[in-house]
């Protein structure tokens, strides 16, 4: 039985070794809140929401999370008992699926540990060895993008995602398949175009990418449907993934090929599971995104991505490509194109988390 006793809030803010653009904003720091939950028999779950300081992509930020975990989702699951992580209630707070992450995955973490199984497998997944591919965002020049690349795939990574927006994303494509015709390539708009695109669109096919990720409004299903019957590289969707009845929407409208599932984006593993159980039913081939998750989003992110219909590379790949301290020890470390997580209970990685600022939930 598992009953909380209570939940320690660590909010701190990590610069990033490198800035990261997309079409609509520029990252320089993740302001990063981890969860640190116990129960009465002494056990700990980590969680980590990885909401950023402001809403370009969605509407949730830190400040708001933290506010939710404090103010409704903590009371709320306090006075819970539950026998698995599954069991949770949280669907009487309306969306705020980054915060119910947060909440959501140190009860996994926690659960894993008391069952002495890694989280990996407490979720059902049985392979702990992970393709991972290459993120690289918008870059200065085209010899500093060739340079990032070159870098990646020495590295091992498997493919390589490049950030686009209009105006210069063919110019882009051109530059990279001179310099690599036939590496794994794959492109994420950010919802940067509109329908009203489709002839610039269609002229990515030339160009045999793996997907276009989310070229166009979140909330705009029927018009990534008539967008996907115009052009032959696959559509992902991200930004438009939220709940199951997202993906069943999109799935009967056929608005997308594959679909990204972003632990934190979904509500967290229950919701996550539910999603990839059901686009495996549907033939729907599905990989896991990034979010520039620290240390235990990264961790949890992967150990989502060993399950079976996560046939393509996902995105959190070594810490080192991002952070110049993770917040975890091992960090996640890439060879040879895979990540392989550890065999230790929960996330199977230990935590420092001596410089952040503390709020203790009873």
């Amino acid at each position: 039985m598992l009953a909380f006793e209570k939940l320690i809030m660590h909010r701190f803010k990590m610069p990033l070794k490198f800035p990261f653009s997309n079409s609509t904003t520029t990252i320089k720091k993740k302001d990063v809140i981890i969860t640190e939950l116990h129960d009465k028999d002494g056990f700990i779950g980590y969680g980590e929401s990885v909401a950023f300081d402001t809403p370009w992509y969605t509407e949730e930020t830190t400040a708001t999370v933290q506010y939710m975990i404090e103010h409704h989702l903590w009371p709320l699951i306090k006075v819970q008992q539950i026998n698995h992580p599954s069991e949770l209630a949280l669907n009487t707070i309306r969306r705020n699926h980054m915060a119910k992450t947060a909440v959501e995955g140190a009860v996994w973490d926690l659960y894993a540990k008391r069952n002495k199984l890694p989280l990996y497998q407490a979720i059902g997944g049985t392979n702990n060895h992970i393709p991972v591919g290459a993120a690289i965002g918008l870059q200065s020049s085209d010899d500093q993008l060739i340079e990032k690349i070159t870098q990646a795939l020495d590295q091992g990574y498997k493919r390589i995602k490049l950030k686009i927006k209009p105006k210069n994303d063919l110019h882009i494509l051109e530059k990279v398949r001179e310099h690599f015709p036939i590496t794994p390539l794959m492109v994420d708009a950010n919802s940067a175009y509109t329908l009203q695109d489709i002839a610039h669109l269609k002229k990515m096919d030339q160009y045999h990418l793996m997907m276009l990720e989310q070229p166009l409004a979140p909330d705009d299903l029927t018009e990534h449907a008539k967008l996907q019957q115009q052009i032959e590289t696959p559509i992902c969707l991200d930004e438009s993934i939220h709940t199951l009845a997202d993906v069943k929407t999109a799935i009967a409208l056929q608005s997308c090929k594959i679909i990204s599932i972003k632990l934190a984006k979904v509500g967290g593993f229950t919701n996550a599971i539910q999603i990839h159980n059901y686009c495996h039913k549907h033939n729907i081939p599905v990989w896991c995104g990034g979010m520039l998750e620290a240390g235990v989003g990264r961790a949890q992110s992967l150990a989502l991505a060993t399950l079976p219909n996560f046939t393509l590379p996902a995105d959190p790949g070594a810490s080192s490509r991002y952070w110049h301290q993770d917040i975890i020890t091992p960090e996640v470390e890439v060879n040879n194109g895979y990540v392989t997580l550890p065999k230790k209970p929960g996330i199977g990685y230990d935590l420092n988390l001596q410089s952040a600022d503390q709020k203790v939930l009873t």
